[in-house]
C-alpha cells in the first residue's frame, strides 16, 4: 500500500488534548464536525488548509494523554494519510490501527513543513520526494496491514468474523 500526500509538521509530546480539544467535548457525538477542529490547538491552520491525504509529521510522543479514541478517529475523518512520529503514546497507536489510521515509528527529522511524501507500509519505507530522502521503518506485522487495509478493526472483524492472520 502507497500512500503519498503532503507533510505538516507537529512537535513533540502532542497531547490527545491538542488533536481532539476540550473545549469541543460536546461534539464527541458529531465526529465529522469535530474534526474540523483537528489539531486546532497545535496549529490553527491545519483542519483548514491540509489536504485528504496529508500527512502528520511529528517528534517524540505523540498522542499521549487519555484514551480518546475519537483522537485518531478525527484525524482519519479529516483525511489525513497516516501519521509519522519518532514515539507514540502505545494507547494512541493502538486505538489508530484500531481505527484504521496509519502510525508509523521513525526517524522524522529529514521532512520539513510542505515535503512531498511517498509511503510504502508494506516495504518499510518513507520517500520524501521533496528532498530526495529515503527513510526506513520498521514495517507493521502483517495483520496490522490487513486490518488497516480493511478500514479499521470493526470492518476486519465484519469481513472475516474474527482476525484473519493469513
Amino acid at each position: 500500500m502507497i500512500l503519498k500526500g503532503k507533510a505538516w509538521i507537529f512537535g513533540d509530546s502532542i497531547s490527545t488534548d491538542h488533536i481532539a480539544p476540550g473545549r469541543y467535548f460536546h461534539l464527541r457525538t458529531n465526529l465529522p464536525e469535530l474534526a474540523r477542529h483537528v489539531l486546532e490547538d497545535a496549529n490553527p491552520d491545519f483542519a483548514a488548509q491540509m489536504q485528504p491525504g496529508d500527512f502528520v509529521v511529528a517528534g517524540r510522543n505523540f498522542g499521549l494523554g487519555s484514551s480518546r479514541e475519537h483522537a485518531p478517529r478525527i484525524i482519519k475523518l479529516a483525511g489525513v494519510n497516516a501519521v509519522l512520529a519518532q514515539s507514540f503514546a502505545r494507547i494512541f497507536f493502538r486505538n489508530s490501527i484500531n481505527v484504521g489510521l496509519p502510525v508509523l515509528e521513525l526517524d522524522t527529522s529529514s521532512i520539513s513543513q510542505g515535503d512531498e511524501l511517498e509511503v510504502d507500509l508494506e516495504a518499510g519505507t518513507v520517500r520524501n520526494v521533496t528532498r530526495d530522502i529515503t527513510v526506513a521503518f520498521q514495517p507493521l506485522p502483517p495483520v496490522m496491514v490487513k486490518i488497516l487495509g480493511d478500514g479499521g478493526i470493526v470492518e476486519h472483524f465484519r469481513k472475516y468474523g474474527d482476525f484473519n492472520l493469513e
